[in-house]
């Protein structure tokens, strides 16, 4: 086989896997999707969704509640040519926004204080059923293939 040939099979191997896989995310303690606030680990969000709305949740490094002071976050969906602001409110637990359309990008800027760099958290809103778990794909509980062996 030449050379070119392989490397054409290998790039269709490669995509047909990616396109077959699980997410496999990681969850918190409320079973929501846990999203890295910080370049360490040492921060979280859990995001979840209750009536139409996303919950984040702030998370230290061992899974505890954290509460919200001077923390800040953006959040942005839709096409790059045309990008939406969403309104970011608070509550009791953390931050609230509107849910995205399934199979939106969700695209989160979190400030722990003014003065620091943002952080960006990305995500898709992948709303369909994993075969295997029945879960949201978005909130997948199935390892990832590299965590299974």
């Amino acid at each position: 086989m030449k050379p070119t040939n392989r490397l054409h099979l290998l790039c269709l191997s490669l995509l047909a896997s990616l396109s077959f896989a699980h997410e496999g995310v990681e969850l918190g303690p409320n079973g929501g999707r846990i999203l890295e606030f910080s370049k360490n680990e040492t921060l979280h969000g859990e995001l979840t969704v209750k009536d139409d709305r996303f919950h984040i949740a702030l998370l230290d490094k061992d899974m505890k509640p954290l509460a919200l002071a001077e923390q800040k976050l953006t959040a942005t969906t839709g096409d790059r040519e045309a990008p939406r602001k969403l309104e970011v409110g608070r509550d009791a637990r953390g931050f609230v926004l509107p849910s995205v359309k399934p199979g939106e990008w969700l695209i989160l800027q979190f400030r722990n204080s003014p003065d620091e760099k943002a952080v960006t958290a990305r995500f898709e809103y992948n709303t369909a059923t994993c075969e295997e778990c029945q879960s949201p794909e978005w909130i997948c509980k199935c390892r990832p293939e590299a965590a299974k062996k």
